[in-house]
Parts: C-alpha cells; structure tokens; sequence
C-alpha cells in the first residue's frame, strides 16, 4: 500500500470517528462542565501519546532543535488548548449537527493556510470539490433554530464559538504539518497537542473556579471521560499519521464526510431537527469529499 493509499484511508477513519465523536461527547458534555471535561480528557490522552514517544524513542534531544520546541508548544496552546475550550462550550451551546458541519468547515481555513504556508498545491479538481462542499455548508447553515434551554440553549453563540475554534485548527493542522515536514514524529506532534493543551486549560479550571465541578465528577461522568478519551485518541493517532503521509489540506477536506454521522446520529439521540434543505446539502458535501480523495498531494516547489 502505497502512502497516498494509506494517508488517504487514514483521513477517512478519522472521519468516521470524529462522525460519531461529536454527538457522544455532546451527550456527555450536557451533563459535566466543559473546561473540566476538555482538561481532564486532553491530560489524559497527552500522557498515553508521552509514553507512547518515549518507548518509540521518538522523544529525543532533536525536539530541542531547529526550533521544533517552539512549533510544538504552538501546537498545543492553540489546537490542544484553546480551541478545545471554545469548541466544547460551543457544543454545550448548540446542536451536535450544526457543530459537526461548522467544524467541517475547516478545509477551507486550512486549504489556504497550507497554500501560504506550506506551498501546497490547489489542482482545479480540488477547488471544484470545495465549492460543492462549500455550497453544501451553505444549505445546511441556511436554516436557522429556535434555542432549547435543555439541549440547545444558545445557538447563535455557540455556532460562534466553533467557528473559531475551528479556524485555530487550521492554524495548527498547518504548523504540526510544519513541524512533521521538518521530520519530528507524529507522536510527538499529538504528545505535545495533547498535553501542554491540558495544561492550559487545567489553569483554565482554576482560574474559572471550578475545582470544585473537577473534584466533585460522579462515577457515571467518570465513565463519560474515559469512552470520550478514547475515541479522541483513535481520532488523534489516525489523523497525525494521515497528514503525515497526504497534504493537510486534503486530508482536512476527507473530514467532512463525518457530519453526515453526526447528523443522523442527533437525530437518533437528541431529536434534532433534519430539513430537507440540510440533507441536500450532505449529499453535495459526500460528493465533494468524493472528489477530493481522489486527488494527488503535491507541493508547489519539490524539496519543501
């Protein structure tokens, strides 16, 4: 199996997975305060990817260098911290359909940030497979809803907060794409993800007071964690050892397939609504993911 095979295959388990993630962890989020539930989570995860380097003797002297330290610390205050802490209390917010489709809204951030930055090539395929994609956000987002004070409080709001945490995703997708591209091992990208994040966003905890929402977590929201823990874990190993292998920017645009997921999904758990026009736009956004796998990575210039 060739690496474009591989990578491309590796997006799309991260899909389905982040498909199913986003309505389990808004079930559980409902129920546990969100800054404690990232926090405890990405401590968790960042632990098992710290050991997971260490005996692959990936965790070596050489992350000390070329600056690949600074790109890693980046890496987990923005993706790893940040923008999980807006994202969950964005969810908490919202519904779990609209979260995963303004999620999936991170190609198009991370398709011009990998353009600039990492002088990946836009083929005329890919850029037909984005505007599907992005005409089906559009019908999708078209249909506004009225806040449920148990399930969807603030919409609007919350919609707000996922969007920017998704645009800090592109900022990190694009610098852990750089710092694998300068060779540092994709465990030690989601180490740094996932650690130096938690430890953002445990000071976040204490200085939002609410150790005593941590100290006081009943068994059945224990439990919450450890099932959420480990589909995050599933997600992170299978894309950082994708965008290792393919583009970013094709890798991020596979992703929205997991949307169709997570909106039927809500419609099983949480009886979200499902217009008509919502579905249309799924069909535009599976067909344009279509498309986009079948695209090769390139980069403007060899040797980058």
């Amino acid at each position: 199996m060739n690496k474009e095979i591989k990578g491309t295959l590796l997006a799309i388990f991260t899909a389905i997975i982040s498909g199913f993630a986003i309505p389990v962890n808004k079930l559980i989020v409902i129920n546990m305060d969100p800054t404690v539930f990232t926090a405890v989570r990405s401590l968790i995860l960042g632990l098992v990817f710290l050991g997971i380097s260490w005996k692959k003797k990936k965790l070596t002297v050489s992350v000390l260098k070329d600056q690949k330290w600074m790109y890693l610390i980046l890496i987990g205050l923005i993706g790893g911290g940040i923008a999980f802490l807006l994202y969950f209390n964005g969810l908490e917010l919202t519904t779990s359909a609209r979260g995963a489709f303004l999620h999936k809204t991170l190609p198009f951030y991370t398709t011009v940030l990998a353009f600039f930055f990492l002088r990946e090539k836009m083929g005329q395929k890919q850029l037909m497979a984005l505007g599907i994609m992005f005409l089906g956000t559009i019908f999708i987002y078209y249909d506004k809803i009225d806040a449920d004070i148990n399930k969807w409080p603030d919409p609007s709001f919350g919609d707000l907060l996922i969007i920017l945490a998704t645009f800090l995703w592109a900022v990190e997708n694009t610098i852990a794409k750089k710092t694998m591209i300068k060779g540092e091992s994709n465990f030690v990208v989601s180490a740094a993800r996932m650690f130096i994040g938690s430890l953002l966003l445990f000071t976040a905890v204490i200085l939002f007071g609410k150790i005593p929402n941590l100290l006081s977590l009943s068994l059945i929201q224990i439990l919450g964690l450890i099932v959420s823990t480990v589909i995050l874990f599933g997600y992170v190993f299978c894309w950082y050892s994708s965008i290792k292998l393919i583009n970013v920017s094709k890798a991020s645009t596979i992703l929205l397939i997991s949307p169709v997921i997570s909106m039927v999904l809500g419609i099983i758990l949480f009886e979200e609504p499902t217009p008509l026009i919502q579905l249309g736009g799924s069909v535009l956004i599976l067909l344009g993911a279509y498309l986009i796998s079948k695209v090769k990575s390139e980069f403007i210039e060899k040797g980058i």
